[in-house]
Parts: C-alpha cells; sequence; structure tokens
C-alpha cells in the first residue's frame, strides 16, 4: 500500500480539509503543498526569499540549482493574496490534471514544457519569480478546453470560460497599474501548448508533437501493456519454435 492509498484511506475519516487534500491529483496535490511550506519557512524567517528566485549567474555560476525549483513555489509571504494564488493554482491545476486522466504522465510533461519555457524566457522580462505566470499558463489551457463553462468574477461580471485569463489580466491592470507581463507571458506558453495539443491534430492526421515520449511516460506508468503482450507472444513463439530436448 502506498502513501497516496493511506493517506486517501485516513481521509475517509478526518477532517474536511484532510479528504480535499487527499483527494487532489499528484502534481496538483504535491505543488501545493511545496507553495504553503515555502511561504511558511520565509514567515519563518528559515529562508528569504533571495535565495529562492531564479537567477541565471546564480544557478549555472554558483550552482544554486534548487532556484529552478523555488521560483514557481513562492507566491509571497503569509496573507491574502497568497490563499487568492493558492485558490487558483489548486482549482484550475486539478481541473486540468483531472481531465488528463488517472496517470499523471501528461499533467507533468505540461508542467515540465511550461517550466522550461519560462525559465528560459525569464531573463527577457527581468521576471524572478515564475509561479504566477506558470499559474497564467494552466488557466489560459484549460479555458480553452471548456468553451462553454460560464464563470463569474467578484459577483459582478458574467462571461464564458475564454474570457478568463483577458478578464484576470484587466483586473491586474487596474490594481496594480501596469502591465501584467507576467500573466501575457503565461498565456503566450500556453497558447503554444494549446495549439499543438488541441488545434494541431486534427489537421494533421492526428499527430501529437506535443505528447509525452514514451521513457516519460514509462517513468509514471511503467511498461505500457501492448509492449508487455508483444513481449509474451514473442516469448511464446520463441519457446514452440525451439527443438525439443530430448
Amino acid at each position: 500500500m502506498d502513501m497516496d492509498q493511506m493517506g486517501a484511506m485516513g481521509a475517509q475519516a478526518g477532517f474536511p480539509l484532510e479528504t480535499w487534500f487527499w483527494e487532489m491529483p499528484l502534481c496538483t496535490r504535491w505543488w501545493t503543498t511545496a507553495t504553503v511550506l515555502t511561504s511558511a519557512l520565509v514567515q519563518c524567517q528559515i529562508v528569504t526569499p533571495f535565495q529562492l528566485f531564479y537567477s541565471f549567474r546564480a544557478v549555472f555560476y554558483k550552482n544554486q540549482y534548487w532556484r529552478l525549483l523555488t521560483t514557481f513555489l513562492y507566491f509571497g509571504p503569509l496573507s491574502l493574496d497568497l490563499v487568492f494564488h493558492v485558490f487558483f493554482l489548486t482549482r484550475y491545476s486539478r481541473l486540468l490534471e483531472e481531465s488528463s486522466g488517472r496517470s499523471p504522465a501528461h499533467f507533468s510533461w505540461l508542467l515540465l514544457y511550461a517550466t522550461t519555457c519560462l525559465i528560459a524566457l525569464s531573463p527577457l522580462v527581468s521576471m524572478p519569480f515564475l509561479g504566477h505566470p506558470l499559474s497564467s499558463t494552466l488557466v489560459y489551457i484549460w479555458s480553452r478546453r471548456n468553451p462553454d463553462t460560464r464563470l463569474s468574477f467578484l459577483g459582478l461580471l458574467v462571461f464564458t470560460a475564454p474570457y478568463l485569463p483577458w478578464v484576470l489580466m484587466g483586473f491586474s491592470l487596474v490594481v496594480h497599474g501596469m502591465v501584467p507581463k507576467d500573466e501575457i507571458m503565461g498565456v503566450v506558453i500556453g497558447h503554444v501548448w494549446y495549439f499543438f495539443s488541441d488545434v494541431y491534430p486534427p489537421l494533421h492526421n492526428g499527430s501529437k508533437p506535443f505528447d509525452p515520449p514514451m521513457w516519460w511516460r514509462r517513468i509514471f506508468e511503467g511498461r505500457p501493456q501492448r509492449e508487455e503482450t508483444v513481449d509474451a507472444i514473442n516469448n511464446e513463439i520463441a519457446v514452440a519454435a525451439a527443438p525439443e530436448v530430448r
């Protein structure tokens, strides 16, 4: 019995928060946990934000490789703003991961693609923390895949899901008084993924260039059943063809 199964069994008799936690899919669950723990560590002054942000020089010249991960985990100190970010993270990450199937291979491949693109582009826009644009990427992809879903913003504005990224951009522009470069970058990266995953395949005989490669799927799923079946058939043929030992 693995940790997920034990947690799920414990959650059946536990508190609603515990149930909510263990019902989250794998990637979303641990991303949310790491985000909250990172902010708590900063709040307790165990680490500082200066140890967490992404810097090309710090990572590749000073070998501080943990920054490649922590830049996506820190959304700020414990505050109402953090609660807002965690809500969006868990809601849309969870919806997108659940729609990707039971295996975390596809969703984790999406996260790898998005984080790699954000790290590559961050020096161009001077953006040290990349958790917000990563969330924006997921929100955009989810919104394009659910065009008929109706949403309400602050109970005042009702719109369909594809307008959600633009509503959030407008809200950020009004509140902060500056162009939301992080959200724009997230939308661009999300659109590239959406195009090659949802628009491109029907036009090119079902080809999906952004699907995870087989070696990545094996990490999460083990050997595909088809390969095991082929191996079993080949073994039976080999046994049948072998000369009988007298």
